[in-house]
């Protein structure tokens, strides 16, 4: 099983209430960024390194980072930035990008060079995600809605034909014209670093994702959605002539450990407080209709019947904003207490769902630098070593493990060939 950290980076700010019971309500895309503290800004992108580097030390195998833009719940506005300074100063973790907007890139070749050259910084430890964005995406690049999946797909095709064939070539496309492809940086990883598609519950782009065989990553839905959305890819898959399995999937939920039950309830519940994160049920008034029905955006045969259910898990569009904190921890959709009472609970979605890779979800909304680390510290000592051992019992390789189109096992790497990749990074 492949075990990662994930946050959403939010802006935290006490004085301009973005830290309290319920955090300001800040409807998308309206907040002005005249409010933004440049200090603060640097503060906490720093505290943000320094939580994904502890995690890498407490054994995690990937520290997932994702972009959303113009909105004070994600400072990851740049990701490859940030992975690019992760690719430096990690040294065994994956680096996990869910991911990059490919249609609003009007130059998916600059995409090109510079995920390249983090695989090549970090020796081959990128795991390169695509998503089709949200309308706050396309609004705030001015990408044009109807044609988000053309761009997608095609920006898609042509990414991996530069990073895996000779140049130089010409490409004629609909969206995207180059007249000379020969990027002068190629990924350390043969023929390119994994692609994953992360998402929600959207019919497209699960079958799309099973048709390429590359893993989907279902992101803080209720369980049963979830699971019928991990059915459909395996439908597909069988269609296509392969067999899936937990190779292919994945799942990423809100996961808190702490010292005590007490600490652990009082931490917990911060994920529904701090900045307006339309993704942290529990937020209200934070979703901005306007977005949600971008024309051509997306259509109802698109989406699982489900869709409405699965995103209301998020707190986003599809159902009832402001789902009670008591309701997502009956439905697992945050899971918190002590090790002792947190393993157990994980195996149970671990059974019900079958995904080969794993995503905590922690040290959001108003939690501190202190309540990260005591809950990654724990997590090291005694849920991920637990965890490991489950996913041993119940057969739930994750795609480092087998092959996600042959289903074949992938040949390890050695002590020695670790120990040669890591030397590499040399000492200042």
């Amino acid at each position: 099983m492949f075990i990662g950290y994930f946050t959403e980076r939010p802006y935290q700010d006490p004085e301009a209430g973005f830290f309290g019971a319920t955090g300001t309500p800040i409807k998308d895309l309206t907040l002005s960024n005249e409010v933004y503290n440049p200090e603060l800004g640097a503060h906490l992108y720093n505290r943000y390194l320094d939580e994904k580097i502890y995690a890498e030390e407490m054994g995690f195998d990937g520290l997932m980072l994702n972009e959303h833009h113009s909105t004070p719940f994600c400072m990851g506005g740049a990701m490859n930035v940030e992975a690019s300074i992760l690719a430096r100063i990690t040294k065994k973790a994956k680096i996990v990008l869910m991911g990059n907007i490919l249609p609003i890139w009007d130059d998916p070749l600059w995409l090109v060079e510079q995920l390249a050259m983090i695989d090549l910084i970090s020796r081959g430890r990128l795991v390169s995600g695509w998503v089709r964005g949200t309308g706050r995406e396309s609004v705030a690049h001015n990408s044009p809605p109807p044609y988000n999946w053309e761009r997608f797909k095609e920006a898609h095709e042509f990414i991996v034909k530069a990073w895996s064939e000779p140049g130089p070539f010409r490409w004629e496309g609909k969206h995207y014209q180059y007249r000379h492809v020969n990027p002068w940086v190629r990924p350390y990883q043969k023929p390119h670093p994994q692609i994953w598609l992360p998402g929600v519950v959207s019919r497209d782009s699960l079958m799309w994702a099973a048709e390429q065989r590359i893993p989907y990553i279902m992101l803080s839905t209720e369980m049963e959605p979830t699971r019928q959305a991990f059915q459909l890819y395996h439908d597909t898959a069988a269609e296509q002539g392969y067999e899936s399995g937990p190779q292919n999937l994945g799942y990423l939920w809100k996961v808190h450990v702490d010292e005590t039950e007490e600490l652990a309830e009082e931490t917990a519940r911060k994920y529904i407080q701090g900045p307006s994160n339309p993704f942290l049920a529990g937020n209200e008034g934070t979703t901005n209709p306007a977005l949600l029905a971008l024309p051509g955006l997306s259509s109802r045969r698109r989406v699982l019947p489900t869709q409405a259910v699965a995103t209301t898990a998020r707190g986003g569009a599809g159902g009832v904003l402001g789902r009670p904190y008591e309701r997502q921890i009956e439905d697992y959709t945050i899971i918190t207490g002590t090790p002792k009472t947190v393993i157990p609970k994980i195996r149970h979605v671990l059974e019900y769902l079958r995904p080969g890779s794993v995503f905590f979800w922690d040290g959001d909304g108003a939690m501190t630098h202190d309540d990260a680390m005591r809950s990654l510290r724990l997590m090291g000592e005694e849920v991920i070593p637990a965890v490991r051992e489950i996913a041993k019992d119940l057969e739930l390789p994750g795609s480092f493990e087998v092959d996600t189109a042959t289903g074949k096992p992938i040949p390890q790497e050695t002590p020695e060939a670790t120990a040669d990749i890591e030397g590499g990074h040399g000492e200042d």
